[in-house]
């Protein structure tokens, strides 16, 4: 049996290999990039924030190498798509996230002034503690402003003090602090307008009475109270100079005696007579004694104007006074 062999060029046989080869190689890169395509197609694009490092960083990576983010591992105790850093981190600064306008256009630009300064700005001072020191320096501060930004403007003073006592009857600050407060008053070219919201008790009494006639102001459920001054804590003084302090302490009875009495409109008798033990008044009352001018409250002062008064009431009652101080 006869065979016989054709024999091939070398150049023939090299030039179909390569031919073979480039036709291979352009149809796996047909495939890549039809593989590659619907990748990319299955991949959501992130809304990318020029600002924020991590969604720039996440879309450069889906758009060079789409299959690094489509093979993530099943079970990872890395969180999503950090493992894309060598050195991972959210955020640079706080400062980096973008919020809505909506969310910015309310907000203030500096912090808020604190409340005092915010009441002051509407020239309301307010007495919300006893007076102390630091009370009748802030309260003293803030009239003299209110009269250098405007000395025609009213002042609106709204008191809820205890005084220079505790609401136990601890003194806790010297007479001479509510003197100061009053005298600063005096000194005032506005109009003082005083209004009792709560409790004017002693010094705080007085500091109601003293603001501008028919502008004398105490909301229907306050209290006011005057009583006489008390003699600080003596703890280990020396007899002599405890005498010193209860003379002091005289005098600055026999002033406030001689100030509510210029200011409600009675004698100093009938003021020294009251004041022999706490006089608690309610707002008519307050009224009657002439601490206040005015009752606030809307159809306030027409309800009370038909109660009868106490003295009635007892006496159709049939109730005696047996002892009156």
């Amino acid at each position: 049996m006869a065979t016989s062999l054709q024999v091939v060029p070398m150049a023939t046989v090299l030039s179909a290999s390569s031919s073979s080869l480039q036709s291979i190689r352009r149809s796996n890169l047909r495939t890549l990039c039809s593989v590659n395509a619907r990748n990319s197609a299955k991949i959501p694009i992130p809304p990318v924030n020029p600002k924020d490092p991590f969604l720039a960083k996440l879309a450069s990576v889906a758009a060079t190498s789409p299959e690094t983010l489509l093979n993530r591992p099943v079970n990872s105790d890395t969180p999503p798509f950090l493992d894309l850093y060598d050195a991972p981190k959210l955020m640079a600064t706080p400062a980096q996230v973008e919020r809505s306008v909506s969310y910015n256009e309310h907000r203030p630009r500096t912090p808020p002034p604190d409340l005092p300064s915010l009441l002051l700005h509407g020239r309301i001072v307010y007495i919300g503690m006893p007076l102390v020191p630091a009370v009748t320096e802030l309260v003293v501060a803030e009239l003299m402003y209110l009269q250098w930004m405007d000395p025609k403007q009213p002042i609106y003073i709204y008191i809820n003090s205890t005084g220079t006592t505790r609401d136990d009857g601890e003194t806790v600050g010297m007479e001479t602090e509510g003197f100061a407060i009053y005298d600063a008053m005096m000194q005032l070219k506005n109009e003082i307008h005083t209004v009792a919201v709560g409790a004017a008790i002693g010094q705080a009494c007085l500091l109601l009475a003293a603001g501008t006639k028919g502008k004398r102001f105490m909301m229907p459920h306050s209290k006011a109270m005057i009583q006489q001054p008390r003699v600080p804590s003596s703890g280990l003084m020396p007899a002599s100079d405890v005498l010193i302090r209860a003379k002091e302490v005289i005098t600055n009875r026999e002033t406030l005696v001689k100030l509510l009495a210029k200011h409600t409109g009675n004698s100093e008798e009938e003021v020294s007579k009251v004041m022999r033990r706490p006089f608690y008044m309610d707002s008519t009352r307050a009224k009657e004694f002439g601490v206040i001018d005015k009752i606030l409250w809307r159809g306030q002062e027409k309800i009370m104007a038909d109660v009868a008064p106490p003295e009635d009431w007892d006496k159709g009652a049939g109730i005696k006074v047996v002892d009156e101080f």
